[in-house]
């Protein structure tokens, strides 16, 4: 299993950037090569975070972004005049979203992927979760939950006015703000949880008893010494026998002494 996960880290990295943008957010370059430079860890797929404008057909109700136009988009605080200007011209339905931060994380093992989910939840994406392929793929999903989705638009009419379009810009900044210190949490999280678990792999166990071929001070080893130790006792023992009895007739001397009173 071990080799298979390294060949799919090295597949993954190697290939081709199939993102929209064709790179990775650079808010979020640091917290990708911190994984990708852990042998536990190498993200799949990732985005930083975005303030989005799009438009979906003039006759569908709903908005995919799979068959979208994008009116504007980015991935820092907006201008209410950047989604006016966005507005303009729109012949469909057009929705302003903000998504938060997702991170899609393949991990060598269920443990690598508990430690990354629980440093995920404590840094604020609570949305986050661990899900198990069919090939034995154990992928974790750095995700939150503090989205934005309004419609503005239908069949290319404004349905709010420009006062209420600064006011979503205002939502949507402040909920990119916390985006951005949640990343910055889960980087420092991330950073502290790999070291303390580095350092806990370095430590040695103390053990109780020696390990067998240990070798004392003396350069007898712990077994000879039991097996010294025992001849010791059976002959104190034998010697403490031999003293308690008479060695010409094999009788006790407090018998004797009685004995010698009918003679």
């Amino acid at each position: 299993m071990e080799k298979t996960f390294r060949h799919w880290k090295k597949q993954s990295l190697t290939k081709l950037d199939q993102s929209k943008k064709g790179s990775v957010d650079v808010e979020i370059r640091h917290v990708v090569l911190l994984l990708n430079g852990c042998e536990e860890f190498f993200t799949t797929s990732s985005c930083a975070g975005r303030i989005i404008l799009i438009e979906g057909a003039p006759d569908k109700s709903d908005v995919q972004k799979q068959n979208c136009v994008w009116l504007f988009v980015s991935h820092q605080k907006c201008r209410s005049d950047d989604l006016i200007s966005g507005l303009t011209g729109s012949s469909g339905s057009a929705v302003l979203k903000f998504e938060p931060l997702v991170v899609h994380v393949q991990c060598r093992q269920l443990d690598d992927a508990k430690l990354l989910h629980s440093v995920a939840v404590n840094s604020g994406f609570r949305n986050s979760g661990i899900t198990f392929g069919k090939t034995g793929k154990i992928m974790m999903a750095v995700r939150s939950t503090h989205g934005l989705e309004v419609p503005l638009s239908f069949e290319g009419k404004l349905l709010v006015d420009h006062e209420y379009i600064c006011f979503l810009a205002q939502v949507a900044n402040q909920k990119m703000e916390e985006n951005l210190n949640r990343i910055d949490r889960f980087y420092q999280n991330l950073q502290s949880a790999l070291s303390t678990r580095k350092l806990q792999k370095l430590q040695i166990p103390d053990s109780q008893d020696d390990p067998p071929g240990l070798e004392t001070d003396t350069g007898v080893k712990p077994e000879d010494m039991k097996d010294k130790m025992k001849r010791s006792r059976r002959k104190k023992e034998q010697e403490h026998q031999t003293d308690c009895c008479d060695n010409d007739s094999g009788v006790v001397p407090e018998l004797r002494e009685c004995l010698d009173l009918f003679t």
